[in-house]
């Protein structure tokens, strides 16, 4: 019978979920999002764990060794072992690489690296968060003062560990746009125009006001990773981790069979 390697997979969107399986990233992100009647229908963002990674809220030793191949030989594609507040119990440093899955089952790779970027202080950027939570927010604080704050300095909006990612959208060229109409137009999927006017101009009017909730549901279900900026956030107080989005250089020559599929 085939030896086929275990390894331990965080979903982080469309769910939160640890899993055990015998599949390869690249073909575990093609089972779960096109393989299987049952799994979802859509893009897919999961993530590598420490196979050693171990938590007393998970069981995961019993569910590792119920990982094991089919009576016909194949490899044993999922074994879920939790599916609620996972990324609250996972160590940050346990995550050693994270994938971004098209709706047709092509897998990109991301390496974490080392987020030491120049921040303009008091720029309006737009978050998206991807688990626990799907909020979308305005705000004027930079990724590392906003995982900071979501994640140890408010406790009706925030949670111990957030995901989150950062929309490139202009917000300058949306004002301009819709300056003296009657109906504003905005182009970003359910999204109220109005809604936006109004946190972006907030945030511009009190100084003091520091973050604004757009709305209450994920946009990533709509939009393309092409809208995504920089890249995704793991943030735990002081503690972030960050995985880049590749280079457009690295996207059209590295990556272009994945990248030629992105919608």
């Amino acid at each position: 019978m085939a030896e086929y390697q275990k390894h331990l997979y965080m979903i982080v969107f469309p769910i939160n979920a640890l899993v055990a399986s015998q599949l390869e990233p690249d073909m575990f992100g093609e089972h779960y999002t096109t393989g299987s009647a049952k799994h979802f229908s859509g893009k897919m963002i999961f993530a590598e764990l420490d196979i050693n990674f171990r938590n007393d809220y998970f069981e995961i030793e019993d569910y590792l060794a119920k990982t094991a191949p089919h009576s016909d030989g194949g490899p044993k594609k999922t074994k879920f072992i939790k599916s609620y507040n996972v990324l609250e119990h996972v160590d940050l440093s346990a995550i050693n690489k994270l994938f971004l899955c098209t709706s047709n089952g092509k897998v990109l790779p991301i390496e974490p690296a080392d987020y030491n970027a120049y921040n303009e202080p008091g720029l309006i950027r737009i978050y998206q968060e991807i688990t626990p939570l799907e909020t979308l927010v305005a705000s004027t604080k930079d990724q590392r003062e906003f995982g900071k704050f979501i994640t140890t300095e408010t406790t009706s909006k925030g949670a111990p560990k957030m995901c989150f990612t950062q929309i490139d959208f202009n917000i300058q060229q949306f004002l301009q746009s819709n300056k003296n109409r009657e109906i504003f137009q905005i182009d970003l999927p359910n999204v109220n125009p109005y809604r936006f006017y109004d946190c972006i101009t907030e945030l511009k009017d009190k100084p003091e006001k520091l973050t604004k909730t757009i709305g209450l549901g994920s946009l990533l279900r709509d939009i393309s990773y092409k809208f995504l900026r920089h890249g995704f956030w793991f943030s735990s107080g002081e503690e972030l981790k960050f995985f880049p989005m590749p280079s457009m250089s690295d996207m059209e020559n590295k990556y272009f069979y994945w990248w030629k599929f992105v919608r």
